[in-house]
């Protein structure tokens, strides 16, 4: 049996390069109104990550827990060979800011089986639910076997959680034969049911990647946006937009009592990549979109990085040093895949031209400008350098491949995407050329729909080498329902030749990686804005290893 441990989120933790600006920031708060103080002095007290003297030397409740606690569900994620993270988070008043749990610290166990009615325990243990990370539990159960399906539960007193599915990934050097994944992002609560993320839990998948947008800032009325509940009113606390912590905080309690949800992150394990409206839209690196100081918005970034760490299933790697949080990371599955998954949201130049599509120039030209920054770009040259994978997959946020909006000479390009920085995306295509990546898988998401893309070694020469692919996964609800075949479709379709496929429904992309091939589904849905719409397969594509290039499956 593993023995009784205590959540690694409360290691020492260097200070944030910026709680010097944090500071200035809070003393100038009360003028400015865009925080209360007592938000700010919350951003300064958790820049240090660690719970408040008083919440560490307070006693672990002993009353009973009088609901059940488990409201949000269960969720695991980042499978190594030999570990799982496995989260959870207690509130049995998932609508109020503390979730109905107090300041008390709170003693949760955990169990982890072989069979989903847990004849067998394997390991269990007891990790602290503490108000400073708002009673959410973070456990890196560690001594697993690679390549094996696990069952994992809590209980917080008399109370237990519903029961997880999880999985290992495979021995380190293993040549492991087949990967199946789930690609999903952008799921906007306010515009529709989660029926994709009901899919995706019926799916036959290892592990699913949710590439953005898990959340949106905006406000959420009290019929639920586009789910016009007729049985449920939402508290006006939703009707705003997130500012502070608790705002954030709410708004996953939000999203997590939608049952689909649930069913998805109980069923397989994810791994999480943060895109924009996690804190607010298209903020580039310390720039937000308004016209607020930047001083100011880093407060708003620490309050939406911590809410986000707690409330996904992240190791304590991962957690925030303020409005720092280091969330790109490598996984590896067997020698059949590498993942990369980057973060082109937090290191990132402001956009050029004002965020306005823009024909290329040289402001969007510039070689200094980086969606990635300097030394998460190193890293991950240096890993493709490194790299034994059959299949170099690197997933992430916005579309990486030329999308011009026009056929003409001078036609805009989204300044937001890959395409407004395109120095760092030259540099990009040529270190995975420098380094012989010869199969390399792009997973997207952002924008809503879904494309098949070869990326090219010159977007503008059709004839230039074919040097990866990228596939966008649509969204699972932003958007509304959607159109098979979206207005523009000739236009896109004319002015990129590259892209061999666009689809304007909400959905998924399914991809089963193989020795020989990939293969990709389209998987979509034909509304949201009821429940239980079927899924169908809206297009089906390979891509062989060693020829770079998609195929109809």
């Amino acid at each position: 049996m593993a023995p009784t441990g205590r959540p690694s989120a409360l290691a020492e933790h260097a200070f944030s390069p910026h709680d010097a600006v944090l500071r200035t920031a809070a003393r100038r708060l009360g003028r400015r109104r865009f925080l209360t103080v007592t938000a700010a002095a919350a951003a300064l007290a958790f820049s240090t990550n660690q719970p408040a003297r008083g919440a560490v030397a307070a006693p672990e409740r002993t009353a009973r827990i009088s609901k059940d606690p488990f409201t949000l569900g269960v969720a695991s994620g980042d499978p190594l060979p030999d570990s799982v993270l496995l989260w959870t988070r207690l509130a049995p008043e998932p609508f109020l800011e503390d979730g109905g749990m107090g300041t008390e610290r709170v003693a949760v166990e955990w169990e982890v089986a072989l069979d989903e009615y847990f004849a067998g325990v394997l390991y269990r243990g007891t990790a602290d639910a503490h108000a400073e990370y708002n009673h959410s539990v973070h456990v890196d159960v560690k001594g697993l076997t690679p390549g094996t399906v696990y069952y994992y539960r809590f209980r917080a007193g008399a109370w237990l959680s519903p029961a997880g599915r999880t999985r290992t990934a495979p021995a380190a050097g293993s040549a492991t034969s087949s990967l199946k994944l789930a690609a999903v992002a952008c799921q906007a609560y306010m515009d529709g049911y989660y029926t994709v993320l009901r899919h995706v839990a019926q799916d036959d998948v290892d592990v699913v990647f949710h590439l953005g947008d898990y959340l949106y800032e905006y406000a959420v009325n009290s019929e639920g946006g586009e789910r016009r509940y007729t049985d449920v009113t939402l508290p006006d606390v939703f009707n705003r937009e997130t500012m502070t912590l608790a705002d954030y905080r709410l708004r996953y309690s939000l999203y997590k009592t939608d049952e689909d949800l649930r069913a998805a992150h109980a069923r397989h394990p994810f791994v999480v990549a943060w895109d924009d409206h996690e804190t607010e839209n298209n903020y580039a690196g310390n720039t937000p979109e308004n016209d607020i100081p930047p001083s100011e918005f880093l407060l708003r970034r620490a309050a939406a990085y911590r809410a986000y760490w707690e409330n996904q299933p992240l190791r304590a790697a991962q957690l925030p040093q303020g409005p720092d949080a280091r969330l790109y990371r490598r996984l590896h599955w067997g020698t059949l895949a590498q993942f990369d998954i980057l973060d082109t949201r937090q290191y990132r130049s402001d956009q050029a031209y004002d965020d306005r599509p823009h024909a290329p120039g040289a402001e969007s030209d510039d070689p200094a400008r980086t969606i990635t920054g300097a030394e998460q770009e190193q890293w991950l040259l240096d890993g493709w350098k490194g790299s034994t994978a059959l299949w170099n997959v690197m997933p992430q946020q916005v579309c990486f491949s030329q999308r011009k909006f026009d056929v003409t000479a001078d036609a805009a390009l989204s300044m937001d995407a890959w395409d407004g920085y395109r120095a760092s995306r030259g540099r990009v295509v040529a270190g995975a050329q420098a380094a012989g990546v010869d199969n390399w898988l792009i997973l997207t998401g952002d924008v809503h729909v879904g494309y098949a893309l070869d990326v090219k070694e010159d977007f503008d020469d059709p004839a230039s080498a074919t040097v990866g692919t990228e596939v966008t996964c649509t969204s699972v609800a932003s958007g509304r329902d959607g159109v098979e075949k979206p207005a523009n479709w000739d236009l896109y379709m004319q002015a990129n030749p590259h892209m061999k496929f666009y689809n304007g429904k909400r959905g998924y992309v399914r991809a089963e990686l193989g020795r020989q091939a990939t293969r990709l589904d389209f998987k979509t849905v034909s509304a949201i804005s009821t429940p239980g719409a079927a899924v169908t397969t809206a297009a089906s594509f390979v891509t062989e290893a060693g020829e770079p290039g998609l195929k109809p499956a």
